[in-house]
């Protein structure tokens, strides 16, 4: 006797009998989302332009949330998960300030979207689609380009989006739980996804609620573990943390490169620029120059951070998932970030996990990506803009 439950946006399906029958049903529900999820949204929407999947949801600090579809420059859509704006004092308890994932070339955004499901690929270009296979086995670079290939605005989630996310799950109270046991969650057997040909990867989104950001079946799901993901726009370059101005790695004028001039040195509350120092088993986040050099991985509890930075509680480098581990190399060379863990990463897995240990140039089978979206501002004189709106008002009978 065999039995099966899923759910898909608030329809259910449960069936029980034989191993053949169970298979049967799960198979063709499977099938059913697949297709919905691009036959569900509008036809004939225009691309870039989000559609609604579910009603706004309110969340603490009067942030609203929705789940959208958006269609790129290929007419193919992708599941989104619309994140508000929000200050650093609401997210976290830091200071008035606007998060840096809603400052993008300068300007501030009112909103970002974040793919719900990791990234599968469909002619090159990267889809947020449930119950699909995620792509794997892709740089960094080569997969910020497949996003930057989908038209204006899209891009490989950044660092501080990532953080947005993690510093999120941390002030619902939701760390996300995921396919960390080869397609079970360790903490409970009973939590699993469906495997992709018999393991150890599970589809996109298939697992239960509790593996989304919000503990909801609308959240953004699989940031803990699956796969990791990259991140763009952080890095470590010879034991020096550095990253790009606020979100400007959602651009791709931004030169990220390895000599590129978009890094920015991570600081502290004073300005000085942050360094890492690993010593052994050790691993110590300081503004002293003088650093060990060394590579190891360890909780974010047994981190050692020696000055207060609110630009690393802006990136989730901080301990907001203590059993979740921190991987970092500070020997000469360049390191850039993954986050979330692996699909056999156990409790050392999580949306605070963070890898900073391998180069540009590294792809393996357990480091895949997700896509994000901004509706760029238009670029029309402000005064243009104003007789507009005049004009449309004394038309309106204003």
């Amino acid at each position: 006797m065999a039995k099966v439950r899923y759910t898909y946006f608030g329809l259910g399906m449960a069936a029980e009998g034989s191993e053949k029958f169970a298979a049967d049903q799960a198979a063709a529900f499977l099938a059913y989302a697949e297709r919905d999820s691009i036959r569900s949204v509008a036809a004939d929407a225009p691309a870039e332009v989000p559609v609604p999947l579910t009603e706004p949801e309110r969340v603490p600090g009067g942030m609203e949330h929705d789940v959208v579809a958006i269609y790129d420059n290929a007419g193919i859509p992708s599941i989104m998960h619309r994140f508000r704006r929000i200050t650093d004092k609401e997210l976290f308890g830091g200071s008035d300030k606007v998060h840096p994932a809603f400052i993008i070339g300068g300007e501030v955004y009112d909103e970002i979207f974040i793919s719900v499901y990791q990234n599968t690929m469909i002619n090159g270009k990267p889809y947020s689609l449930p119950m699909a296979e995620p792509v794997y086995n892709i740089t960094q670079d080569d997969f910020a380009e497949a996003c930057f290939s989908k038209g204006e605005g899209w891009h490989c989630i950044t660092a501080p989006e990532w953080g947005l996310l993690a510093d999120t799950c941390a002030m619902l109270g939701t760390m996300p739980h995921g396919n960390t046991n080869c397609g079970k969650w360790h903490g409970d057997d009973a939590e699993t996804g469906v495997l992709i040909g018999g393991g150890p990867k599970t589809l996109t989104g298939s697992g239960p609620a509790t593996w989304t950001h919000n503990h909801k079946p609308t959240g953004v799901h699989d940031l803990c573990s699956n796969l990791y993901e990259h991140c763009r726009g952080a890095r470590i370059k010879d034991g020096a943390l550095q990253a790009a101005e606020n979100n400007d790695a959602a651009l791709p004028e931004t030169d990220l490169s390895e000599n590129g001039d978009g890094w920015r040195p991570i600081v502290d509350d004073t300005g000085r620029p942050l360094f890492v120092s690993v010593d052994g088993g050790k691993i110590t986040i300081t503004p002293d120059q003088e650093i060990e050099r060394d590579y190891n991985g360890c909780r974010w509890a047994d981190v050692t951070v020696e000055s207060e930075s609110e630009q690393l509680k802006e990136l989730a480098f901080f301990a907001g998932e203590p059993d979740a581990y921190c991987f970092m190399d500070s020997t000469e060379g360049e390191y850039v970030l993954y986050r979330g863990g692996s699909w056999a990463g156990g409790a050392g897995s999580g949306v605070f996990c963070a890898a900073l240990g391998s180069p540009r140039s590294y792809s393996n089978a357990v480091i895949g990506g997700r896509s994000a979206y901004f509706r760029k501002h238009s670029t029309l004189n402000p005064d243009t803009l104003t007789v507009e709106r005049e004009r449309d008002g004394k038309e309106a009978g204003a």
